[in-house]
Protein backbone atom coordinates (compact mmCIF):
# COMPACT_ATOMS: atom_id res chain seq x y z
CA UNK A 1 0.00 0.00 0.00
CA UNK A 2 3.00 2.39 0.99
CA UNK A 3 4.38 2.05 -2.80
CA UNK A 4 1.46 2.70 -4.19
CA UNK A 5 0.80 6.35 -2.41
CA UNK A 6 4.39 6.93 -3.23
CA UNK A 7 3.64 6.05 -6.81
CA UNK A 8 0.38 8.06 -6.49
CA UNK A 9 2.22 11.50 -5.32
CA UNK A 10 5.04 11.19 -8.10
CA UNK A 11 1.69 10.63 -10.55
CA UNK A 12 -0.03 13.79 -9.51
CA UNK A 13 3.01 15.97 -9.68
CA UNK A 14 3.74 14.69 -12.96
CA UNK A 15 0.44 14.91 -13.97
CA UNK A 16 0.36 18.76 -13.61
CA UNK A 17 3.65 19.50 -15.11
CA UNK A 18 2.61 16.97 -18.27
CA UNK A 19 -1.07 18.52 -17.56
CA UNK A 20 -0.71 22.12 -17.75
CA UNK A 21 1.62 21.92 -20.93
CA UNK A 22 -0.10 19.24 -23.20
CA UNK A 23 -3.73 21.83 -22.11
CA UNK A 24 -2.12 24.76 -23.55
CA UNK A 25 -0.70 23.41 -26.68
CA UNK A 26 -3.85 21.37 -27.51
CA UNK A 27 -5.97 24.83 -26.53
CA UNK A 28 -3.33 26.53 -28.51
CA UNK A 29 -3.85 23.94 -31.06
CA UNK A 30 -7.33 24.32 -31.28
CA UNK A 31 -7.81 28.53 -31.75
CA UNK A 32 -4.80 28.31 -34.57
CA UNK A 33 -1.70 29.24 -31.87
CA UNK A 34 1.65 28.12 -31.07
CA UNK A 35 1.29 28.25 -27.30
CA UNK A 36 4.75 28.13 -25.28
CA UNK A 37 7.28 28.16 -27.74
CA UNK A 38 9.71 30.84 -25.70
CA UNK A 39 10.90 29.09 -22.82
CA UNK A 40 13.12 25.62 -23.76
CA UNK A 41 12.54 23.78 -26.87
CA UNK A 42 8.68 23.62 -27.92
CA UNK A 43 8.13 25.60 -24.68
CA UNK A 44 8.78 22.73 -22.90
CA UNK A 45 10.24 24.51 -19.56
CA UNK A 46 7.25 26.69 -19.19
CA UNK A 47 5.63 25.02 -16.83
CA UNK A 48 9.42 24.75 -14.57
CA UNK A 49 9.51 28.02 -15.27
CA UNK A 50 5.63 28.80 -14.13
CA UNK A 51 6.37 26.74 -10.22
CA UNK A 52 9.88 28.90 -10.62
CA UNK A 53 7.64 31.80 -10.07
CA UNK A 54 5.41 30.41 -7.36
CA UNK A 55 8.28 28.98 -5.38
CA UNK A 56 9.40 32.54 -5.14
CA UNK A 57 5.90 34.30 -4.58
CA UNK A 58 5.09 35.33 -1.40
CA UNK A 59 2.54 33.35 0.82
CA UNK A 60 -0.21 36.49 1.40
CA UNK A 61 -2.87 36.07 3.72
CA UNK A 62 -5.50 38.77 3.94
CA UNK A 63 -5.43 40.52 7.39
CA UNK A 64 -9.45 40.05 8.04
CA UNK A 65 -8.76 36.57 7.07
CA UNK A 66 -9.16 33.34 9.55
CA UNK A 67 -5.59 32.97 9.43
CA UNK A 68 -5.36 29.32 10.38
CA UNK A 69 -8.81 27.58 8.57
CA UNK A 70 -7.67 29.95 5.60
CA UNK A 71 -4.12 28.20 5.81
CA UNK A 72 -5.40 25.14 6.21
CA UNK A 73 -8.24 24.86 3.81
CA UNK A 74 -6.04 24.03 0.62
CA UNK A 75 -4.51 20.71 2.66
CA UNK A 76 -8.12 19.80 2.80
CA UNK A 77 -9.00 19.29 -0.41
CA UNK A 78 -5.37 18.09 -1.56
CA UNK A 79 -5.49 15.41 0.76
CA UNK A 80 -9.01 14.71 -0.09
CA UNK A 81 -7.62 13.83 -3.80
CA UNK A 82 -4.80 12.44 -2.72
CA UNK A 83 -6.61 10.35 -0.09
CA UNK A 84 -8.72 8.80 -3.11
CA UNK A 85 -5.83 6.97 -4.82
CA UNK A 86 -5.51 4.81 -1.42
CA UNK A 87 -8.20 2.69 -2.68
CA UNK A 88 -7.70 2.37 -6.26
CA UNK A 89 -6.05 -0.19 -7.97
CA UNK A 90 -2.94 0.95 -10.14
CA UNK A 91 -2.37 -2.41 -11.74
CA UNK A 92 -2.78 -6.07 -11.33
CA UNK A 93 0.44 -6.46 -9.74
CA UNK A 94 0.25 -6.64 -6.04
CA UNK A 95 2.87 -3.51 -5.54
CA UNK A 96 0.18 -1.43 -6.92
CA UNK A 97 -3.17 -2.47 -5.84
CA UNK A 98 -3.63 -0.10 -3.11
CA UNK A 99 -5.90 -0.79 -0.04
CA UNK A 100 -7.40 -4.31 -0.43
CA UNK A 101 -10.93 -2.83 1.46
CA UNK A 102 -13.64 -4.55 0.55
CA UNK A 103 -15.63 -1.43 0.74
CA UNK A 104 -13.45 0.38 -1.12
CA UNK A 105 -16.62 2.13 -3.67
CA UNK A 106 -18.01 3.40 -0.66
CA UNK A 107 -14.85 4.82 0.91
CA UNK A 108 -14.00 6.64 -2.27
CA UNK A 109 -16.97 8.45 -2.59
CA UNK A 110 -16.28 9.51 1.70
CA UNK A 111 -13.12 11.16 0.88
CA UNK A 112 -13.83 12.47 -2.44
CA UNK A 113 -17.36 14.27 -0.83
CA UNK A 114 -14.07 16.03 1.90
CA UNK A 115 -13.35 18.51 -1.03
CA UNK A 116 -16.28 20.24 -0.34
CA UNK A 117 -15.54 21.10 2.55
CA UNK A 118 -12.28 22.73 1.76
CA UNK A 119 -13.95 24.93 -0.35
CA UNK A 120 -16.24 26.22 1.51
CA UNK A 121 -13.51 26.70 4.46
CA UNK A 122 -11.07 28.51 2.08
CA UNK A 123 -13.94 31.01 0.03
CA UNK A 124 -15.79 31.51 3.69
CA UNK A 125 -12.47 32.04 5.94
CA UNK A 126 -10.52 34.18 2.87
CA UNK A 127 -13.73 37.49 4.13
CA UNK A 128 -14.25 38.39 0.64
CA UNK A 129 -17.18 38.24 -0.96
CA UNK A 130 -16.21 36.74 -4.35
CA UNK A 131 -14.31 33.82 -2.91
CA UNK A 132 -17.67 33.24 -0.51
CA UNK A 133 -19.62 33.13 -3.43
CA UNK A 134 -16.91 30.93 -5.13
CA UNK A 135 -17.65 28.59 -2.84
CA UNK A 136 -21.16 28.24 -1.86
CA UNK A 137 -21.91 27.75 -6.03
CA UNK A 138 -19.30 25.18 -5.70
CA UNK A 139 -20.56 23.16 -2.93
CA UNK A 140 -24.22 23.38 -4.67
CA UNK A 141 -22.32 22.21 -7.60
CA UNK A 142 -20.20 19.16 -5.89
CA UNK A 143 -23.30 17.88 -3.52
CA UNK A 144 -25.57 17.75 -6.25
CA UNK A 145 -23.39 16.14 -9.26
CA UNK A 146 -22.09 13.61 -6.84
CA UNK A 147 -25.77 12.03 -6.70
CA UNK A 148 -26.42 11.06 -10.37
CA UNK A 149 -22.03 10.05 -10.01
CA UNK A 150 -22.96 8.20 -7.23
CA UNK A 151 -26.23 6.22 -9.26
CA UNK A 152 -23.79 5.66 -11.94
CA UNK A 153 -21.42 3.76 -9.43
CA UNK A 154 -23.68 1.97 -7.89
CA UNK A 155 -25.11 0.49 -11.23
CA UNK A 156 -21.60 -0.83 -11.85
CA UNK A 157 -21.65 -2.20 -8.50
CA UNK A 158 -24.98 -4.56 -9.10
CA UNK A 159 -23.53 -5.80 -12.10
CA UNK A 160 -20.14 -6.62 -10.32
CA UNK A 161 -22.07 -7.75 -7.24
CA UNK A 162 -18.77 -5.95 -5.51
CA UNK A 163 -17.73 -2.56 -3.67
CA UNK A 164 -14.07 -3.62 -4.16
CA UNK A 165 -12.48 -1.95 -6.91
CA UNK A 166 -9.72 -4.55 -7.22
CA UNK A 167 -12.34 -7.12 -7.97
CA UNK A 168 -13.97 -4.57 -10.55
CA UNK A 169 -11.33 -4.47 -12.41
CA UNK A 170 -10.36 -8.02 -12.17
CA UNK A 171 -13.61 -8.93 -13.65
CA UNK A 172 -12.95 -7.72 -16.94
CA UNK A 173 -10.39 -9.22 -18.56
CA UNK A 174 -8.81 -13.00 -19.00
CA UNK A 175 -7.42 -13.11 -14.76
CA UNK A 176 -10.96 -13.13 -14.01
CA UNK A 177 -12.15 -16.20 -11.88
CA UNK A 178 -15.74 -16.19 -13.04
CA UNK A 179 -17.26 -16.68 -16.37
CA UNK A 180 -18.04 -13.74 -18.96
CA UNK A 181 -20.11 -13.78 -21.88
CA UNK A 182 -20.59 -12.37 -25.11
CA UNK A 183 -22.47 -9.10 -24.09
CA UNK A 184 -23.27 -10.49 -21.15
CA UNK A 185 -26.00 -12.70 -22.81
CA UNK A 186 -25.50 -16.06 -21.00
CA UNK A 187 -28.27 -17.65 -22.36
CA UNK A 188 -26.25 -17.42 -25.71
CA UNK A 189 -23.31 -19.89 -23.70
CA UNK A 190 -20.75 -17.62 -25.85
CA UNK A 191 -17.92 -17.93 -23.38
CA UNK A 192 -15.63 -15.11 -23.77
CA UNK A 193 -13.87 -15.58 -20.78
CA UNK A 194 -10.53 -16.68 -21.90
CA UNK A 195 -10.74 -14.49 -25.22
CA UNK A 196 -10.15 -11.11 -22.84
CA UNK A 197 -9.31 -7.88 -24.62
CA UNK A 198 -12.04 -5.55 -25.13
CA UNK A 199 -14.74 -8.02 -25.20
CA UNK A 200 -14.73 -8.40 -21.01
CA UNK A 201 -14.62 -4.62 -20.77
CA UNK A 202 -17.96 -3.75 -19.29
CA UNK A 203 -18.80 -1.20 -21.91
CA UNK A 204 -19.42 -4.39 -24.03
CA UNK A 205 -20.25 -7.08 -21.51
CA UNK A 206 -23.30 -5.10 -20.62
CA UNK A 207 -24.15 -2.85 -23.64
CA UNK A 208 -26.03 -0.20 -22.11
CA UNK A 209 -23.01 0.49 -19.76
CA UNK A 210 -21.77 3.11 -22.95
CA UNK A 211 -24.23 5.39 -22.15
CA UNK A 212 -24.10 5.15 -18.76
CA UNK A 213 -20.30 5.79 -18.98
CA UNK A 214 -21.10 9.16 -21.02
CA UNK A 215 -23.78 9.88 -18.15
CA UNK A 216 -20.51 9.45 -15.56
CA UNK A 217 -18.24 11.15 -17.62
CA UNK A 218 -20.53 14.42 -17.51
CA UNK A 219 -20.62 14.47 -13.77
CA UNK A 220 -16.73 13.76 -13.61
CA UNK A 221 -16.41 17.06 -15.20
CA UNK A 222 -18.66 18.91 -12.70
CA UNK A 223 -16.96 16.69 -10.16
CA UNK A 224 -13.72 18.65 -11.20
CA UNK A 225 -14.68 21.70 -11.59
CA UNK A 226 -14.10 21.58 -15.10
CA UNK A 227 -16.08 23.34 -17.92
CA UNK A 228 -18.56 23.65 -19.15
CA UNK A 229 -18.98 23.16 -14.91
CA UNK A 230 -16.36 25.80 -13.68
CA UNK A 231 -18.31 28.27 -11.72
CA UNK A 232 -16.64 27.69 -9.16
CA UNK A 233 -13.67 29.63 -11.20
CA UNK A 234 -15.47 31.89 -13.39
CA UNK A 235 -12.80 33.98 -13.74
CA UNK A 236 -14.96 36.90 -15.64
CA UNK A 237 -17.50 36.29 -13.10
CA UNK A 238 -16.21 36.19 -9.39
CA UNK A 239 -12.81 37.81 -9.74
CA UNK A 240 -10.99 33.93 -9.46
CA UNK A 241 -14.17 32.13 -7.69
CA UNK A 242 -13.02 30.17 -3.74
CA UNK A 243 -9.46 30.46 -4.39
CA UNK A 244 -9.28 34.84 -5.11
CA UNK A 245 -7.16 35.15 -2.07
CA UNK A 246 -4.36 32.46 -2.27
CA UNK A 247 -1.37 32.79 -3.88
CA UNK A 248 2.23 31.71 -4.11
CA UNK A 249 2.45 27.90 -3.33
CA UNK A 250 -0.66 27.76 -2.18
CA UNK A 251 -2.84 28.82 -4.89
CA UNK A 252 -0.42 26.01 -6.59
CA UNK A 253 -1.69 23.53 -4.25
CA UNK A 254 -5.57 23.99 -5.47
CA UNK A 255 -4.36 23.84 -8.83
CA UNK A 256 -2.51 20.76 -8.09
CA UNK A 257 -5.72 19.41 -6.67
CA UNK A 258 -7.91 19.91 -9.88
CA UNK A 259 -5.72 18.51 -11.92
CA UNK A 260 -5.21 15.59 -9.11
CA UNK A 261 -9.08 15.27 -9.50
CA UNK A 262 -8.94 15.47 -13.44
CA UNK A 263 -6.65 12.59 -12.66
CA UNK A 264 -8.83 10.55 -10.29
CA UNK A 265 -12.37 10.57 -11.94
CA UNK A 266 -10.33 9.31 -15.00
CA UNK A 267 -8.84 6.34 -13.64
CA UNK A 268 -12.24 5.80 -11.94
CA UNK A 269 -13.98 5.50 -15.26
CA UNK A 270 -11.11 3.18 -16.85
CA UNK A 271 -11.55 0.89 -13.94
CA UNK A 272 -15.56 0.80 -13.73
CA UNK A 273 -16.16 0.94 -17.56
CA UNK A 274 -12.62 0.65 -20.04
CA UNK A 275 -11.23 -2.78 -18.71
CA UNK A 276 -8.98 -1.20 -15.53
CA UNK A 277 -5.35 -2.12 -16.29
CA UNK A 278 -6.33 -5.35 -19.47
CA UNK A 279 -5.24 -4.49 -23.23
CA UNK A 280 -7.91 -3.91 -25.76
CA UNK A 281 -6.58 -6.73 -27.43
CA UNK A 282 -8.23 -10.46 -27.75
CA UNK A 283 -6.81 -14.04 -28.14
CA UNK A 284 -7.63 -15.02 -31.71
CA UNK A 285 -7.13 -18.86 -31.66
CA UNK A 286 -3.18 -19.23 -31.61
CA UNK A 287 -3.04 -15.23 -31.86
CA UNK A 288 -2.67 -15.26 -27.75
CA UNK A 289 -2.76 -10.82 -28.21
CA UNK A 290 -4.35 -10.70 -24.50
CA UNK A 291 -2.02 -13.10 -23.23
CA UNK A 292 0.80 -11.19 -24.85
CA UNK A 293 -0.19 -7.75 -24.20
CA UNK A 294 -1.23 -8.65 -20.59
CA UNK A 295 1.79 -10.55 -19.10
CA UNK A 296 1.62 -13.48 -16.89
CA UNK A 297 -0.55 -13.00 -13.58
CA UNK A 298 1.88 -12.23 -10.62
CA UNK A 299 4.78 -10.84 -12.25
CA UNK A 300 6.55 -7.92 -12.77
CA UNK A 301 5.90 -7.85 -16.56
CA UNK A 302 2.15 -8.00 -15.69
CA UNK A 303 2.22 -5.15 -13.01
CA UNK A 304 4.23 -2.62 -15.39
CA UNK A 305 2.09 -3.73 -18.85
CA UNK A 306 -0.89 -2.82 -16.45
CA UNK A 307 0.10 0.10 -15.54
CA UNK A 308 1.16 1.32 -19.17
CA UNK A 309 -2.63 0.20 -20.30
CA UNK A 310 -4.31 1.62 -17.08
CA UNK A 311 -2.22 4.85 -17.65
CA UNK A 312 -3.06 5.20 -21.18
CA UNK A 313 -6.56 4.75 -21.31
CA UNK A 314 -6.79 7.97 -18.81
CA UNK A 315 -4.78 10.15 -20.10
CA UNK A 316 -7.23 9.83 -23.48
CA UNK A 317 -9.82 10.68 -21.12
CA UNK A 318 -8.21 13.24 -19.82
CA UNK A 319 -7.68 14.83 -23.31
CA UNK A 320 -11.14 14.69 -23.94
CA UNK A 321 -11.40 16.73 -20.80
CA UNK A 322 -9.66 19.02 -22.60
CA UNK A 323 -11.15 18.87 -25.81
CA UNK A 324 -14.25 19.80 -24.12
CA UNK A 325 -12.94 22.78 -21.91
CA UNK A 326 -12.12 24.13 -25.16
CA UNK A 327 -15.09 23.71 -26.54
CA UNK A 328 -18.23 24.43 -24.75
CA UNK A 329 -19.22 27.50 -23.03
CA UNK A 330 -19.63 27.98 -19.45
CA UNK A 331 -22.92 27.00 -18.32
CA UNK A 332 -25.16 29.32 -16.10
CA UNK A 333 -26.43 28.20 -12.49
CA UNK A 334 -30.03 27.71 -13.60
CA UNK A 335 -28.56 25.38 -16.40
CA UNK A 336 -26.29 23.61 -14.11
CA UNK A 337 -28.79 22.51 -11.72
CA UNK A 338 -31.41 22.03 -14.17
CA UNK A 339 -29.54 19.19 -15.94
CA UNK A 340 -28.47 17.51 -12.94
CA UNK A 341 -31.80 16.95 -10.78
CA UNK A 342 -33.95 16.98 -14.21
CA UNK A 343 -31.95 15.10 -16.81
CA UNK A 344 -29.02 13.22 -14.83
CA UNK A 345 -30.69 12.04 -11.93
CA UNK A 346 -33.99 10.70 -13.56
CA UNK A 347 -31.26 8.91 -16.23
CA UNK A 348 -29.24 7.54 -13.46
CA UNK A 349 -32.18 5.93 -11.83
CA UNK A 350 -33.54 4.09 -14.84
CA UNK A 351 -29.94 3.10 -15.54
CA UNK A 352 -30.12 2.03 -12.04
CA UNK A 353 -33.55 -0.17 -12.54
CA UNK A 354 -31.85 -1.38 -15.64
CA UNK A 355 -28.91 -2.59 -13.77
CA UNK A 356 -30.98 -4.57 -11.14
CA UNK A 357 -32.74 -6.51 -14.11
CA UNK A 358 -29.64 -7.06 -15.80
CA UNK A 359 -28.00 -8.75 -13.13
CA UNK A 360 -30.80 -10.77 -12.07
CA UNK A 361 -31.53 -12.75 -15.56
CA UNK A 362 -28.39 -12.10 -17.69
Amino acid sequence: MWIALVVCLALLTINVVVGVYVERKLSAFMQDRLGPMEVGKWGLLQVFADLLKLFQKEDIVPASAQKQLFLLAPWIIFLAVFGSFSVIPLSSGNFLQGSQTEMGVMLLMGIVSLDSLGILLAGWTSNNKYSLLGAIRSAAQLVSYEIPMGLSILCVVLISSSLNLQEIALQQGIFSQQTNYLFGLSFLDWDVSQVGGILTWNVVRVPFFFFLFILFFITSLAEANRAPFDIPEAESELVGGFHTEYAGMRWALLFLSEYGMMLLVSVLGVILFWGAWYSPFPNLGSLRLADWTNGTPGTITATVLGFIWLMLKTYILIAIQMWVRWTLPRLRVDQLMYLCWKVLTPAALVFVAISSIWSMFM
